[in-house]
């Protein structure tokens, strides 16, 4: 009897053990089927390579910055200039222009030749030189006036506007002489001023500018005298007058100065015997 209980506990034992296997089996078994059941991880998604991905720099290599690209602007349309049509007057005026005017011929004047310069009369031109003045060269015609004793030098490419021109052809002493003719015109005012009027007539150059203030400042012996500067600005004018005359006409000057106070006189004379009276530009100036 005492075996029988001692096999009791050995047998308990045993099937404990057998217990603790069958669950540990049924254990394992299940697992695996749980874990069929949950779904499997998702794997991390690699990112893209991007086609401009910067390279990454080298431990023994430097960075190199590159620059920053500016946003190109938007090109703006610029409307285009639509052409006006050319009008008829338009044509007419671009043909006038494209007509070329004819320049004046450039006045020569030749080595021996008398010509007459504004502020000093007729004079002779002597030489043609070239001077270097303030390092810039220049040809200068030499013209020689015998009766001031003076020289002058003119540049040659000045010489026109200086004034300086050549003799006046018989046409033109034949209108100088028909002035002197004239009667007298007197404007009414200051002495003064008349005066610089004369004075501007003769250094002008113009031979019928002269003639004018010849015929304006003559007295006869029938008028009242002249004063001093009035008689010393007619002597003047009427020099300037007789000594390109008489380089017109190739005699001597004081023939001409002469010739010129007779026909004065003549003149005086026969508008005295007709009544001519002194004309006034006073109403003249005025308007």
């Amino acid at each position: 009897m005492p075996n029988s209980k001692a096999k009791k506990p050995v047998a308990k034992a045993t099937k404990k053990v057998k217990l603790k296997i069958k669950s540990v089996a049924k254990a394992v078994a299940k697992k695996p089927a749980k874990a069929a059941h949950k779904p499997a991880a998702k794997a991390p998604a690699k990112p893209l390579a991007k086609a401009h991905a910067k390279p990454t720099p080298k431990a023994h290599e430097k960075p190199v910055a590159k620059p920053i690209a500016k946003p190109m602007a938007k090109p703006v349309a610029i409307a285009k200039p639509v052409a006006a049509k050319p009008t008829a007057a338009a044509h007419v005026a671009a043909k006038a222009a494209a007509v070329v005017t004819p320049q004046p011929k450039k006045i020569n004047f030749k080595v021996g030749e008398l010509v007459v310069y504004p502020a000093h009369g007729v004079g002779k031109i002597s030489n043609v030189e070239e001077q270097e003045i303030a390092g810039v060269k220049l040809e200068l015609y030499i013209v020689d006036f015998e009766k001031e004793k003076l020289r002058l030098k003119v540049p040659t490419n000045r010489a026109e506007q200086k004034g300086m021109r050549h003799l006046a052809d018989r046409s033109m002493v034949e209108q100088a002489m028909k002035v002197i003719r004239g009667r007298a015109r007197i404007k009414r005012t200051m002495w003064s001023r008349r005066a610089q009027e004369y004075d501007a007539k003769i250094n002008s150059g113009d031979l019928i500018s002269v003639a004018e203030v010849v015929r304006d400042l003559y007295r006869s012996d029938r008028q009242p005298e002249q004063s001093y500067s009035e008689r010393q600005l007619f002597e003047q004018a009427l020099g300037r007058f007789a000594r390109e005359l008489a380089a017109v006409r190739k005699v001597d000057e004081d023939q001409c100065t002469r010739e010129l106070e007779e026909y004065l006189a003549r003149n005086a004379k026969r508008g005295a015997a007709v009544g001519e009276k002194v004309e006034d530009d006073s109403a003249e100036e005025a308007a």
